[in-house]
């Protein structure tokens, strides 16, 4: 069941723009999972939609910081924009 719930990292570069969004669905045993599509890999579970999107938002950045260091991938600047709990 997909909760609809998306958020968006938007980084800017030179006029480039990355949008990394957050895909949020409740499986069938009552787990929530939330992954980032741009980052393969990138994926975790929760009991709530809150806690799996958090946890998928730590790794994602693990996943940027790890890049960056690495230099695989250049600096941005990046927003965050993420749901309201309603």
């Amino acid at each position: 069941m997909r909760s609809g719930l998306r958020c968006c990292y938007s980084g800017v570069n030179c006029g480039l723009s990355v949008n990394f969004t957050f895909d949020c669905e409740q499986e069938i045993d009552g787990r929530w999972i939330a992954e980032v599509p741009q980052l393969p890999g990138v994926l975790a579970y929760g009991s709530t939609s809150a806690d799996a999107m958090a946890k998928a938002e730590i790794l994602a950045l693990r996943v940027i910081a790890d890049r960056l260091e690495s230099g695989e991938s250049e600096p941005v600047s990046i927003r965050f924009s993420l749901p309201l709990p309603a």
